[in-house]
């Protein structure tokens, strides 16, 4: 069983951190893209991202934190697993403050359907007045940039995870 959940950790985390990856590695190309573009870009991640981000980062939080709470002390795989649970708390901790009130900001002006509300990702109908105050390319730049350093730390975690997995 503990094999398992070291393997279903693993699993989550490299779900967590593909998606940051696949951020990151659009951004030299999304750079370049003028306002109009960009905002039409933005679209097409809702709902599949958010739906499997979720799954990704929430599952891999919880499992990395039960595989934690049950190896045991003297073993070898603890502390790159406490480390896999830091960076993916970190990660998420990224995506909730730097992130997601971006998210505000290009939602406010979605107009595509989608199972995820857009109440979801807005505490109020309009973005907070310093984040609308920004200009596109700063909150650009903030959204980009932001899924750069959670890609990092995902693979982080996920590295973590299997190192962890390989010494056990």
């Amino acid at each position: 069983m503990f094999v398992t959940l070291q393997i279903v950790s693993v699993l989550l985390a490299s779900v967590a951190m593909a998606l940051a990856a696949a951020h990151a590695l659009e951004l030299p190309g999304k750079l370049r893209l003028d306002r109009e573009h960009y905002n039409a870009t933005q679209s097409i991640y809702y709902p599949t991202f958010t739906i499997t981000g979720l799954v990704g980062e929430a599952g891999g939080l919880g499992s990395t934190l039960l595989l934690a709470l049950v190896t045991p002390a003297q073993s070898a795989s603890l502390g790159w697993t406490v480390a896999a649970f830091v960076a993916l708390a970190a990660m998420h901790g990224a995506y909730w403050t730097i992130t997601h009130p971006a998210n505000q900001f290009w939602l406010v002006r979605a107009t595509a359907q989608s199972i995820a509300p857009v109440g979801f990702f807005a505490t109020h109908p309009l973005p907070r007045p310093p984040m609308a105050a920004a200009g596109w390319s700063r909150l650009r730049s903030r959204w980009e940039y932001s899924h750069l350093l959670r890609a990092v730390l995902g693979g982080i975690s996920l590295l973590a995870l299997v190192v962890g997995l390989a010494i056990d």
